[in-house]
């Protein structure tokens, strides 16, 4: 059936649109007009929703998150069914607005995983990308894809992956290394203090006698890297790197394998020149919210102010994609369109699905968020996939109760 909002305000790629109607048919976007246009195609076979005034967006596009680890395995002791765990994210993730999740899962050897997830397994790993496949041929709520965190010191894994690239289950490739003294873990006090925790680490002694064990691991060469970049790049699998943190490491990866997005850059310097190569810069939204990075790290919204980040991404925490916009806006940081693109064209530009999704235009996909705020916080009202309504809360306050 043909669909006609109005009355809503749509944020679009450049601009905030009020007074206009947008036309849904077969799951697709078909019309933007003005409503008087739109009034006068008025027939009786089509369903008229009045927007009430709300904001309305394209969904989200979440190019990295581990949410997914979690819901399956929420203790060390405790692994839930896959496909359970699957259709709870699902639910979950939409009521914040995603509709397009990239799982990052990350292939990391289980004796340097201070987390002790089993769920990076290799056996559980492969149960996973194998249902996700699939997923999208039976019931389901969003679109889901399998982002493969590659950990630099797995080479046992190298074949496991370089098969899961040739077999089309991975959408998204990133290259990882989480060696203490680099990257995310450059500042060394700081890493101490959350090894101690992750770990039980009582003294220095064992400390020390950790690091270095954790410095002299085996890692992936790098003519294997370059192996697989070839792979994703001949099978047209967007590569990311992480956690660059310098401008001469930066070049290295750029030049080697030919990466096109640069996730976390840990500092202003290393994000701008990213941003200046023509790289798709990320940071996580929950940066945003918390006023900077939980490392110590780069401030991802001064970084926006600056104009060297791109895309937004819920990283841990799937709320933080929806309030890290609206927050940008309100501070200034960001006008709303050039926010919201954070979190859907250019991230869908970044993993190149921009022709289908990703915006609120003609021709692309009808996946759409209809944003209430309360009380100065946003919240996802209804949202609709391929034109289909597949969530739909109600916030009326009367008298502080909630109806």
């Amino acid at each position: 059936m043909k669909k006609c909002f109005y009355n809503g305000m749509l944020v679009l790629p450049d601009k905030l649109l009020c007074g206009y109607a947008m036309i849904v048919q077969d799951g697709v976007i078909q019309k933007i007009c003005p409503e008087k246009e739109a009034e006068q195609e008025k027939s009786g076979s089509a369903e008229y929703i009045d927007l009430r005034g709300r904001y309305v967006l394209p969904g989200f596009i979440d190019i990295h998150s581990d949410y997914i680890e979690g819901i399956i395995q929420p203790r060390p002791s405790s692994m839930m069914d896959f496909e359970s765990s699957i259709y709870e994210a699902e639910r979950h993730l939409i009521s914040h607005g995603i509709t397009t999740i990239y799982h990052s899962l990350s292939l990391v050897k289980e004796k340097y995983d201070f987390e002790r997830l089993s769920v990076r397994n290799r056996e559980n790993v492969d149960r996973l990308v194998k249902i996700l496949k699939n997923f999208d041929h039976q019931a389901h709520l969003i679109h889901n894809h399998f982002h493969a965190r590659y950990e630099l010191d797995n080479p046992e894994l190298f074949e496991y992956l370089e098969g899961l690239l040739e077999e089309g289950y991975v959408q998204e490739l990133s290259f990882m290394d989480h060696t203490p003294g680099q990257g995310q873990y450059r500042d060394l006090e700081q890493y101490a203090s959350s090894v101690r925790e992750w770990k039980g680490i009582r003294t220095d002694e064992e400390f020390e006698s950790f690091l270095e064990e954790s410095r002299c691991k085996p890692m992936v060469s790098h003519e294997m890297l370059k192996k697989l970049s070839r792979l994703a790049a001949s099978k047209g699998i967007p590569l990311a790197s992480h956690d660059d943190d310098s401008t001469g490491k930066l070049d290295f990866i750029e030049n080697e394998y030919h990466v096109n997005i640069s996730e976390f850059p840990i500092t202003m310097e290393v994000a701008k020149k990213a941003h200046d190569d023509g790289l798709w810069v990320v940071a996580g939204a929950p940066n945003v919210m918390l006023g900077g990075s939980h490392a110590g790290n780069l401030n991802a919204e001064e970084a926006i102010r600056a104009g060297n980040v791109d895309i937004l991404c819920s990283d841990y925490y799937p709320a933080a994609m929806l309030q890290a916009v609206f927050r940008l806006w309100k501070n200034g940081s960001a006008k709303l369109h050039d926010a919201v693109k954070m979190v859907s064209l250019n991230p869908a530009k970044a993993v190149k699905i921009d022709g289908d999704y990703g915006s609120l235009e003609e021709g692309k996909r009808a996946d759409i968020l209809v944003v209430n705020v309360i009380e100065g916080h946003p919240s996802v009202e209804r949202c609709y996939v391929d034109g289909e309504m597949a969530l739909q809360f109600r916030y009326d306050m009367r008298k502080g109760v909630a109806c």
